[in-house]
């Protein structure tokens, strides 16, 4: 099956959704019509049946934690001629995508820690329920060897633009509560996959961590009528001494309270709930931002600086949430003597970080890296 978006007025976006025989949903996305001839190819070696994750309660720490045992069965670091991420060129040897003129490609997770038909979770001495929503992959371009932050501006800017559209098409789902597009980079971050490419989480429920901000901005937000992050952008561009990028309509900075080393946020300099809700030109500058910082971060080192990079925003119940704003946090991970930041007892047991380096010293080191969007 296959069914063709139209572009937006403001986006200018083209997808088209196909079905795979396994059931699940593959879209892809390009700034031009895309061939209605396109097939869904799957991997061989499928599940024998749906997979079925669940939720136990955690009555000691009040969240919910995920068990997807199938996952054991992922993929992982397979060699480039076995690349299940990228286009098929041997119809004997299926991968995920298929030969063609798109540029960006989204698919349900084979793998997925969330899936929309979870159902009777097992009996437990805690509360249980399915780990219902959902689990994306994003494919950020069909060439492996690139990275998110080499691509050409205009195609991270398509790529904004696909994150808008799977919050837009996954937040009206029932199901789910939040949403957050994220991307691991680097097998010192567990990536089982080298192909530049990220995720999607649909979480049935607000996470925790999402959970405790969106409650402190919302404090901040009915004592003084004004944004939490709004305010602190503005802080942080006033004092100058942290600022990696300042656009007309987004800034990227090391805060002020970073706990890890070259850590940045990105957000838009006016409070916006979602990425749904940026328009054209703050998506434009946002990925100007995004691009801006990636290569900063690469610019240090002789390879790629593994990370991870999340984006938080408002929840998906249809209530106005005029509090949050939405940021992009990015957390490098380094393996290098006298730069590395591991978590260890005080960090996990306790969740109290001990910062080895100064935000101001790290910030300067970026600042110093030239780079050409």
């Amino acid at each position: 099956m296959i069914t063709d978006v139209d572009p937006t007025p403001a986006s200018d976006l083209y997808s088209c959704e196909l079905t795979k025989a396994d059931g699940r949903k593959l879209t892809l996305y390009a700034r031009h019509p895309i061939s209605r001839e396109l097939n869904a190819p799957s991997p061989p070696g499928g599940a024998s049946a749906p997979p079925n994750p669940h939720l136990r309660w955690h009555p000691f720490r009040g969240e919910w934690v995920a068990y997807a045992g199938h996952r054991q069965a992922r993929t992982f670091l397979p060699p480039s001629e076995f690349n299940p991420l990228a286009p098929t060129t041997d119809a004997a040897n299926p991968t995920e995508l298929p030969a063609g003129a798109y540029d960006v490609a989204v698919f349900d997770n084979r793998f997925p820690t969330l899936f929309g038909g979870a159902h009777d979770p097992p009996a437990a001495i805690v509360p249980t329920m399915p780990a219902r929503g959902g689990c994306e992959v994003i494919v950020f371009t069909q060439d492996p060897s690139a990275s998110l932050g080499t691509l050409p501006l205009s195609h991270l800017e398509l790529i904004v633009d696909v994150w808008a559209h799977r919050q837009q098409v996954l937040g009206a789902r029932k199901d789910v509560a939040y949403v957050m597009p994220f991307e691991n980079r680097g097998v010192e971050m567990g990536v089982s996959l080298s192909h530049p490419h990220g995720q999607i989480y649909a979480y049935p429920f607000v996470p925790p961590l999402a959970e405790a901000s969106l409650a402190r901005q919302r404090t901040y937000y009915d004592a003084s009528h004004r944004g939490l992050l709004e305010d602190h952008v503005a802080a942080e561009e006033r004092e100058g001494r942290r600022m990696l990028y300042t656009g007309d309509h987004v800034s990227a900075f090391v805060p002020v309270f970073a706990r890890y080393a070259y850590e940045v946020w990105i957000a838009p300099r006016v409070a916006r709930a979602s990425l749904v809700e940026l328009d054209t030109p703050t998506r434009r500058d946002l990925a100007r931002a995004l691009k801006t910082v990636l290569l900063k971060l690469d610019g240090l080192w002789a390879k790629p600086m593994p990370y991870v990079m999340a984006f938080h925003q408002a929840p998906t119940d249809g209530q106005p949430h005029p509090y949050a704003h939405l940021r992009v946090e990015i957390y490098p991970a380094l393996r290098m003597p006298n730069r590395i930041k591991y978590l260890a007892g005080s960090e996990l047991a306790a969740g109290v970080f001990t910062a080895d380096t100064l935000p101001e010293d790290k910030a300067e080191e970026l600042r110093r890296i030239e780079v050409s969007l």
